[in-house]
């Protein structure tokens, strides 16, 4: 079978999951109306959190000093952009607009993660070591909501949608491991040579 007929039935498979989600959206809206309701303003809450984070991502890229961890926070800055472009999918598969609605919590999160890279000194370890328990928080509630998202998605009937949900949801979870692995093996440990460097000697008697 050469290529060409293979992305024709790659085509055909993508537009058949997709008329049967939609065609299982469509029967479950009646019964289902305030479920999907929710789905979507979560779905809207999610689209500003992405876009959100895209801008922290590259506040936090110019705040820390270690290569790895500056490399990290650009990869997921890239990855957060495919994250957007998924939920953009789900919103036409559910036919609705990609519209955005502030997400109070996440901004909230943010917010916390600015003062906390504020409170340590510039190119520390420390400060290092904060950024990542901040990225971290942003990480876990993400994947709380993503988790959440996908679970709905399943009830609701919509398969496409909850693949593409599912796709998010390891991607965060990924992330979140990689960021204590470089904590772990490395910032950890120069962030608290770092503060005992700088602990007074004390005077024997």
């Amino acid at each position: 079978m050469n290529n060409e007929n293979q992305i024709g039935i790659g085509q055909q498979s993508d537009a058949k999951a997709t008329s049967t989600d939609n065609a299982k959206s469509r029967m479950n809206d009646s019964s289902n109306a305030p479920l999907k309701k929710f789905f979507v303003d979560a779905l809207k809450d999610m689209l500003w959190g992405e876009k959100a984070i895209t801008s922290s991502l590259k506040k936090l890229q110019n705040s820390v000093s270690n290569e790895e961890l500056q490399d990290a926070f650009q990869d997921h800055e890239f990855q957060t952009q495919k994250h957007i472009a998924r939920l953009e999918k789900v919103f036409g598969l559910l036919g609705e607009r990609a519209d955005t609605k502030k997400c109070k919590a996440l901004e909230g999160i943010l917010k916390e993660v600015d003062e906390m890279i504020e409170s340590t000194p510039e190119g520390s370890a420390t400060r290092d070591a904060v950024a990542i328990i901040g990225a971290q928080k942003v990480e876990h509630y993400e994947i709380a909501c993503y988790g959440g998202l996908v679970a709905i998605a399943h009830t609701l009937g919509m398969t496409r949608a909850a693949d593409l949900l599912q796709k998010s949801l390891e991607e965060e979870e990924q992330t979140d491991y990689d960021l204590t692995d470089i904590a772990e093996c490395k910032i950890n440990f120069e962030a608290k040579e770092e503060a005992e460097a700088k602990e007074p000697v004390e005077e024997k008697g």
